[in-house]
C-alpha cells in the first residue's frame, strides 16, 4: 500500500483494487486493509470504506479522538469526495444531481437497489470525456450509501465499466473502473486537508485504448 499522508491522528492510503477494506464473509483472513495495517502494530479506526475493487483515497484514524472527529464528519456529509468512473453509453444529461433513495436489495443480499423505501442517496456527476461506447464522468457523493455510485449509474442505464455485480464483466480491464481521486476533511489538529490519487495505470491503460 502507497501511504499518502500520515501523522500522529491520522493515516492516509492509496488503496488498490482487488483488496478489501475490513474483514467478512467469503474474505481470506489476513487479507484487508485493517489486517495489513495491524500486522504493522497499528490499532487502525475505519472511518469510511472503498468497495473492494474500487481503488484510490482512503483515510484511517489512528486515534479514538481522530475516529470520532472523522466520523463526525462523514455523518454531517462535510467530507468532500470525488471520483473518477467511465460508464457504459452516454448519459443524456452532461451533469446532474441524482437523488433515487437506496436499500438492501430484495432478492440479492450482495446488492443494493433503488427503492422507494431506501434511504436517502445523493450523487452529483458531471462529463469528462466522451468515447464511442462509454463517457468518463467525475462524480461526487454527498452520502455515503453502501455501492451508491455503482448502484445510481446502474439506475440509470449506464452501469460502471467492468462492474460485473451491476453491469457486465470487461475482461481486459478484470474490476470495475471507479477510483476514488480525492478527499477532503477537516484535520482534528486543524484546518483543512486535500489528499488526491491519481488514476491509476490498469484504468489509464484501459482508457488509452479506448476511442
Amino acid at each position: 500500500m502507497k501511504i499518502i499522508y500520515e501523522d500522529s491522528e491520522l493515516l492516509v492510503i492509496d488503496k488498490p483494487a482487488g483488496i478489501a477494506v475490513h474483514p467478512a464473509n467469503g474474505i481470506p483472513s489476513g487479507e484487508t486493509i485493517l489486517e495489513q495495517l495491524e500486522k504493522r502494530g497499528l490499532k487502525p479506526f475505519i472511518v469510511h470504506r472503498l468497495d473492494k475493487d474500487t481503488s484510490g483515497v482512503l483515510i484511517v484514524a489512528k486515534t479514538a479522538f481522530a475516529k470520532n472527529f472523522l466520523q463526525k464528519q462523514f455523518k454531517e456529509r462535510r467530507v468532500k469526495k470525488t471520483y473518477i468512473a467511465l460508464v457504459a453509453g452516454r448519459p443524456s444529461h452532461v451533469e446532474a444531481i441524482l437523488t433515487y433513495p437506496i436499500a438492501r436489495h430484495p432478492k440479492n443480499p450482495l446488492k443494493r437497489a433503488v427503492r422507494a423505501s431506501g434511504k436517502p442517496a445523493e450523487t452529483h456527476y458531471k462529463t469528462l470525456k466522451k468515447f464511442t461506447n462509454s463517457t468518463l464522468l467525475e462524480v461526487k457523493p454527498t452520502t455515503g450509501r453502501t455501492h451508491q455510485i455503482r448502484v445510481h449509474m446502474a439506475y440509470m442505464g449506464h452501469p460502471i465499466v467492468g462492474d460485473a455485480l451491476y453491469g457486465k464483466n470487461d475482461a481486459t480491464l478484470n474490476r470495475q473502473f471507479l477510483h476514488a481521486t480525492k478527499l477532503e476533511v477537516s484535520h482534528p489538529g486543524g484546518g483543512n486537508r486535500v489528499f488526491e490519487s491519481s488514476l491509476p495505470k490498469d484504468l489509464r491503460d484501459y482508457q488509452n485504448n479506448l476511442v
